[in-house]
């Protein structure tokens, strides 16, 4: 017997006829009403099924899109690492929420029109929007789990596709079919989408408030220095900087302002100083593990973020080291197993002149020490990354002797993944670590020795981390998006 769901009539809101663009900003104005039209109508008869039971129909709407074709080799400006395709073809890319991505989305289309002297065209995709990421933009409605409802869902509405949600085209393994475009974005909308739900989740802050500097923590220490220095700047009319947000989606604006005590503290508290256009600071506990760190970062770089750096604590490998010196990663020993299937551990993550600059200039403003007396505090050198919290309570001599065979100074659980995951998205990374403990020298992370430094350390840690961030806020983006992180066939959008 055929499948009666099959046989219901599909109906798709009317949209608009694909029109080619010369103007970036009507260009998005489009993609916004395209979007919005798919979005209300999915809405819209969502409640009306919730209500009044199965439609006899199915509702189907379908996510906007940009293209663009070429038949032009002409070579574009060699020092750009993005905003060109390499070679002559039809490119596409689907596109969500694009009211919060319009800055990102007209910049990336004006790239493509100047570069190539061509229009994009925007119309409607193949790919349909599941209703669970239609409704997300309105927080009053949920999607019933399947079986709560009086249909099934998936008979009326489309869901999830992981056939659209992968990492094929970052990872570099996309193979579009004969006479279908290739990509042009490093993510497509039911990726974005669905990074968008689980962000709002994990973080426990909308990805609305997510400024394009991130930084990674492994501890809560720092978060009321974030508040603190947040605070200081709302109290400054010159600073640049609007509100802060905690969690719960929070938001003050003066220095004073109240934030009430979290419900329910998210798995990975989140926490936002804003500025105009995005140019602010997110701050991210992402805890201890390389798993926690793979996850935050897997869904963050859907928002593009100009850098992310980890500013956590290390246990130091040398003897040289003391309890608060830095460490200045300039290498990475991948022990933490998490992205092995995405980025195979031979594949080198390199160190970025850019971020290495940003960072070792920010210690020396914060320390007041230059040059040659840096190395008092701080080491440049390999950082080892792990999946086991306890590596101490196993036989030493193989694990010790891979370490220092690497060159490492310095063991944490989260650097590399970071690092990994930025050269795998094409975000740009950095880590600087403070050392709080040395366990092969006997100094360990007991409570009783950890105190003072925690009471000294972590305002001037976080700080360094600030200021580095702020340094790469006024750098062009074309420099900070290094060549170094696009591989051959790479997309035209950062």
């Amino acid at each position: 017997m055929q499948d009666k769901a099959a046989e219901l009539q599909i109906v798709s809101p009317h949209g608009f006829a694909s029109e080619s663009f010369e103007d970036p900003k009507a260009a998005v104005e489009r993609l916004i009403a395209l979007y919005d039209e798919a979005a209300s109508f999915l809405r819209d008869h969502f409640m009306s099924a919730v209500v009044q039971g199965h439609p006899g129909v199915r509702y189907r709407a379908f996510y906007p899109e940009i293209r663009i074709t070429t038949s032009s080799f002409a070579k574009v400006d060699s020092r750009l690492s993005f905003g060109h395709v390499t070679s002559p073809g039809c490119y596409a890319a689907t596109v969500t929420r694009p009211r919060m991505f319009e800055h990102y989305l007209r910049q990336q289309i004006g790239l493509l029109i100047h570069n190539h002297g061509v229009k994009v065209q925007i119309g409607l995709s193949d790919t349909p929007m599941p209703v669970h990421f239609a409704v997300a933009n309105f927080p009053d409605i949920s999607v019933p789990q399947e079986g709560a409802g009086s249909f099934v869902l998936r008979d009326v509405f489309d869901v999830p596709d992981l056939e659209t949600t992968n990492d094929d085209i970052v990872n570099g393994v996309a193979d579009p079919g004969p006479g279908e475009p290739a990509p042009l974005a490093p993510f497509t909308a039911q990726r974005i989408d669905y990074s968008l739900a689980r962000l709002a989740h994990y973080t426990a802050t909308d990805p609305e408030h997510f400024q394009n500097h991130v930084l990674f923590t492994n501890y809560q220490f720092y978060v009321s220095e974030f508040e603190a220095y947040a605070r200081t700047q709302l109290a400054d009319p010159d600073s640049g900087y609007t509100s802060f947000v905690s969690t719960g989606n929070a938001e003050i604006t003066t220095p004073d302002g109240e934030l009430p005590a979290a419900p329910r503290m998210p798995q990975m508290p989140t926490y936002h100083l804003k500025r105009e256009g995005g140019g602010g600071i997110t701050l991210v506990n992402i805890g201890v593990g390389p798993s926690n760190a793979k996850t935050a970062t897997d869904h963050i770089a859907v928002l593009r973020p100009h850098a992310w750096l980890m500013v956590g604590h290390c246990a130091g490998l040398r003897n040289s080291q003391s309890l608060g010196d830095f460490v200045l990663a300039h290498a990475y020993l991948r022990e933490d197993k998490v992205l092995d299937d995405d980025l195979p551990v031979w594949v080198p993550v390199p160190a970025l002149a850019e971020i290495q600059i940003a960072l070792e200039e920010a210690v020396a403003m914060e320390t007041q020490l230059e040059g040659y007396d840096l190395k008092r505090i701080m080491r440049t050198g390999t950082v080892a990354t792990v999946d086991n919290r306890n590596w101490e309570l196993r036989e030493h001599t193989g694990p010790v002797q891979r370490l220092s065979q690497s060159r490492a100074i310095a063991l944490d659980m989260e650097s590399a993944t970071i690092a990994a995951n930025g050269f795998r998205f094409r975000v740009p990374y950095g880590t600087l670590l403070c050392v709080s403990d040395k366990p092969l020298h006997g100094e360990l992370k007991l409570p009783g020795m950890a105190s003072d430094f925690y009471k000294t350390q972590v305002a001037r840690h976080l700080m360094i981390g600030i200021r580095a961030m702020e340094k790469l806020r006024e750098m062009p983006l074309e420099r900070i998006h290094s060549r170094k992180l696009r591989s051959f066939e790479e997309t035209a959008f950062l």
